[in-house]
């Protein structure tokens, strides 16, 4: 009877500890077919990529047929041209930046690359949420700077702009000093 209780026993641990492990084994699976819920915001921001692109190469058409139709003739229009430069390639950066986004997120989740195929993406080699952290770091002092470029043109040296200017030096100090401490 003793041996028949404990085989009984056995079988039951057994049975529970499978039945643990299938459920184990689904949340696990679960889990790794998630991943592939990154692809909303992969193809969120490649779209939005695009569309920043294709509203960049618009603007660049209408400045040029504008430029065609009248060259800047004095001082003040030659700002005006330097301005709208400078608010394209603003949005030019920010595409990139969203398409950045998209390859790193894709990379990262998705399908991540070999190191010999990472090796010769330079700039877009991203391996980690840290690296893409610092680049999206970088974009983003360079896009600042650019917004107080546009800035000083437009108003001139005035104290408003050097209020702007000591409020961006304190941003773009902040955030190399973040990314110079990211280890």
């Amino acid at each position: 009877v003793r041996y028949l209780h404990r085989s009984f026993a056995t079988c039951t641990s057994l049975k529970r500890s499978n039945e643990k492990r299938g459920a184990h084994d689904m949340i696990e699976r679960i889990f790794r077919s998630s991943r592939f819920l990154v692809l909303v915001a992969v193809a969120t921001t490649a779209v939005s990529a695009v569309l920043l692109y294709g509203v960049s190469l618009n603007t660049m058409i209408h400045l040029l047929l504008e430029l065609t139709q009248q060259f800047p003739s004095s001082a003040n229009d030659s700002k005006s041209l330097a301005v709208k430069l400078l608010k394209l390639l603003d949005l030019l950066l920010i595409a990139i930046t969203f398409q950045l986004i998209a390859i790193s997120l894709y990379r990262l989740f998705v399908k991540p690359l070999p190191a010999e195929q990472s090796a010769s993406l330079g700039p877009l080699d991203i391996r980690s949420f840290h690296d893409l952290k610092k680049t999206l770091i970088q974009v983003s002092v360079v896009i600042i700077v650019i917004l107080f470029l546009e800035h000083a043109v437009e108003v001139g040296a005035q104290l408003e702009t050097l209020y702007f200017g000591a409020a961006v030096s304190l941003v773009v100090f902040s955030a190399v000093y973040a990314w110079k401490n990211m280890r």
